[in-house]
């Protein structure tokens, strides 16, 4: 008896070992499954609003994630109070005015041909003439020959005026607008100007407009007063993105402030990055922000500030992926938010500096926020989600004073917005050019006319008005100062 309970106390054992190894067994096949969920969730989860990646990698299925870093501005939505607004008003002086007689009878029946006029109600129509023929002027320079040598001798034509049949400058201003200013392919741009103008134009003469332009800005001097200008900026920003141009990458990249800006092309090296000229002119004094690409790291004479909405993209990537694993994600995020409105209200009131007790707070929640993720992340978590959090948490650790200069130099923004608008034209024009460059020299002469365009835009000047005056002869318009005298909207 004592030995049939000894046998099966010992199958007993046995099986509790079993299950045991077998629960062992699987914890350790979920634990490696966790990992694997949580890294496909991570690269699965990696679009334009959890990582670098641009808008134009997600893909027409991809939907619009929610959870914007953006704030309520509390603003209805429209035309905002004290706004002028742009709503047709009547005028005081038409162009033309039609009057229209009353009836010579009332509905009842009554005669109204001596009834006095009490009052008159006014309606505007605003329209545009018909479209005009074409005026073609003709320049007929006399010839004579030379009694004394025989030599014929011609009438001066016109500066501008070189060959037998061709545009002037106002079509050929108008022309270049729609192609170089908004981005509209060559023969749809042909189609337009003949709708709207009434003129025909060759789609050869359209898409030789950019590099005419091109040449005319570099040869008035346009490219090298900016980089001066720039050069000289206390707050400079820095962008890139790539553009396809005959089957082959190449890149695009932008210095600008405000008010200025300077693109050129080359590849994604230090070597590229210094060939603008602006970034390299950069001193001790002065501040460039960008994202963390590590191209810009060999400026080391300049201080650097990162963008926050990368950081915040980066952030959002991780916590998405382990919601409840990674709150130091979340908390650090906050702490950048909450860094930016202190920043933005400081600005907003005139401040040069923020005071000793805000530089505290933010710094109390930063640290608090790396500490959390060490907690969150030990040492001997070997995840690849833990692996990516690890190396974004010591990034934030050792770029603290990058990461948080816009806390402590209240003239640099969170952000690097301003570059990233003025490179968007770059994807905008590959788009309606098939997808790519035929040749590196038109991505050269685009950079080099986008730069004037967005450059007289920030001084109020329209892409009608600075593509007039090369093709008239005036030469570019150039800026003299950092910024406008009034800065134009």
């Amino acid at each position: 008896m004592l030995a049939l309970l000894a046998a099966r106390e010992e199958e007993r054992a046995a099986a509790d070992a079993a299950k045991d190894a077998r629960i062992d067994a699987l914890l350790v096949t979920v634990g490696e499954l966790t990992a694997q969920v949580q890294a496909l969730v991570l690269r699965l989860s990696k679009d334009s609003s959890t990582s670098s990646k641009p808008p134009s990698s997600d893909g027409p299925d991809r939907r619009p994630r929610g959870g914007s870093s953006r704030r309520a501005s509390g603003r209805k939505p429209g035309k905002q109070p004290g706004d002028p607004g742009t709503a047709l008003r009547l005028v005081d002086d038409p162009d033309e005015r039609i009057a229209i007689p009353a009836p010579a009878a009332c509905s009842c029946g009554t005669s109204l041909v001596e009834a006095p006029v009490t009052a008159v109600r006014r309606r505007q129509v605003h329209d545009l003439p018909p479209i005009p023929d074409p005026v073609v002027v003709e320049y007929a320079a006399d010839v004579k020959c030379c009694p004394g040598c025989r030599a014929n001798v011609t009438g001066d034509f016109p500066a501008g005026v070189n060959a037998p049949a061709q545009y002037g400058p106002e079509i050929t201003t108008r022309v270049a607008d729609v192609v170089v200013g908004h981005h509209v392919p060559v023969y749809r741009s042909t189609v337009l100007v003949m709708e709207l103008l009434g003129m025909s134009v060759s789609s050869g003469f359209a898409a030789s407009l950019r590099a005419r332009a091109a040449r005319l800005i570099r040869e008035g001097g346009f490219p090298e007063a900016v980089k001066k200008l720039l050069a000289a900026a206390p707050v400079v920003h820095a962008d890139e993105t790539f553009a396809r141009v005959d089957s082959k990458t190449a890149y695009v990249h932008v210095a600008c402030t405000d008010h200025l800006t300077l693109l050129h092309t080359g590849n994604r090296s230090a070597e590229a990055i210094d060939a603008g000229g602006v970034l390299t002119e950069l001193g001790a004094a002065q501040v460039l922000v960008r994202d963390g690409y590590a191209g810009y790291a060999h400026l080391t004479d300049v201080q650097h500030a990162w963008c926050g909405a990368h950081l915040l993209r980066d952030l959002r990537g991780i916590h998405e992926a382990d919601p409840g694993g990674q709150l130091w994600a979340k908390a650090m995020a906050d702490t950048l938010l909450e860094a930016h409105r202190i920043a933005t209200a400081a600005r907003a009131a005139g401040r040069e500096a923020l005071s000793e007790s805000e530089l505290r707070v933010i710094d109390r929640l930063y640290t608090g926020a790396l500490a959390r993720a060490r907690t969150d992340n030990p040492a001997g978590e070997v995840s690849v989600l833990a692996g990516h959090a690890r190396t974004l948490a010591t990034r934030f650790a050792a770029r603290r004073e990058v990461i948080l200069r816009f806390t402590t130099n209240l003239a640099v923004g969170f952000t690097n917005n301003i570059a990233e608008r003025q490179i968007r034209p770059v994807k905008v024009q590959q788009r309606s050019s098939g997808g790519c460059w035929r040749t590196l020299q038109g991505l050269v002469d685009f950079a080099v006319v986008q730069s004037y365009l967005s450059t007289a835009a920030h001084w109020g000047i329209t892409r009608f008005q600075a593509l007039h005056r090369i093709f008239n002869g005036e030469g570019p318009w150039i800026p003299t100062t950092l910024t406008p005298p009034v800065a134009a909207a």
